[in-house]
């Protein structure tokens, strides 16, 4: 692999900010990862496994990669070497995800139960590998995309928490990329020739969220800062304050 000089102002600087600002990780902890083998969830297994390495947040911590086989016909040979060749043995948990979101319960929007269906796997098979925390690989991308979806669907303001504790398994949920653009990731992944998973999935680019992907593209198009200010909002907003910093917007325009 190789290393140029902004990959630390790029990378590995956020990433270690978000760490480090909502304390992701501590000392000698197990941390599973997620791997899908999509581009996200590999490069956060290389960032983190870098950092771990080279004690970039001041300590050195475990690494598990978990991969849930859904049932579709994958050939995830290049993520299982990819994985070795870093040190590690990648863990794949045999399910019936495709076989009961398509066949059994036919769904016509099958993305919501299949993200509980995979969440509950692999939060649980975590636990039993003795992990105590889950690290997926979400971006700032797909923060903003979340809080569109929400807000135009339901009717709500928020998006998904950098950092949550889940009570019914016990597991903490981290999302260390939470501060990475998806286009540096794809030209990360692109540049160090990452290994991606071909996704078999019916649904794949047909959802929703690919329509608020072009949303918020179209967006930072004419806001290019669009991505920054999500996050100092996101960050410094605070709701009983809402209602107070909108009234200066009322006669305008």
């Amino acid at each position: 692999m190789s290393f140029k000089k902004k990959d630390n102002s790029i990378y590995y600087n956020p990433i270690r900010r978000a760490v480090l600002n909502y304390q992701m990780i501590q000392p000698g902890e197990r941390v599973a990862i997620g791997m899908s083998g999509g581009k996200d969830s590999t490069s956060l297994f290389y960032f983190l496994d870098t950092i771990s390495k080279q004690e970039r947040l001041g300590f050195s911590f475990e690494i598990v990669p978990i991969s849930l086989d859904m049932g579709f016909d994958m050939d995830i040979r290049p993520m299982q070497d990819f994985v070795e060749k870093l040190g590690y043995s990648l863990d794949v948990v045999p399910t019936n995800i495709a076989k009961v979101v398509f066949d059994i319960r036919e769904e016509r929007s099958p993305c919501s139960l299949c993200a509980k269906l995979r969440r509950g796997i692999l939060y649980n098979r975590a636990k039993e590998l003795g992990c105590n925390k889950v690290a997926l690989g979400h971006h700032l991308d797909d923060a903003i995309e979340t809080y569109f979806m929400n807000f135009l669907f339901h009717g709500t303001m928020e998006s998904f928490e950098p950092k949550s504790y889940l009570t019914k398994t016990a597991v903490t949920l981290i999302r260390p990329l939470l501060y990475l653009h998806e286009t540096d990731i794809v030209k990360f992944v692109k540049r160090e020739e990452l290994p991606v998973i071909f996704n078999p999935c019916p649904v794949d680019k047909k959802t929703k969220r690919e329509e608020i992907k072009r949303l918020v593209t179209g967006l930072s198009e004419k806001y290019p800062d669009i991505r920054e200010k999500f996050i100092m909002g996101m960050e410094q907003g605070a709701q009983e304050n809402f209602w107070i910093k909108s009234l200066k917007f009322k006669d305008e325009g």
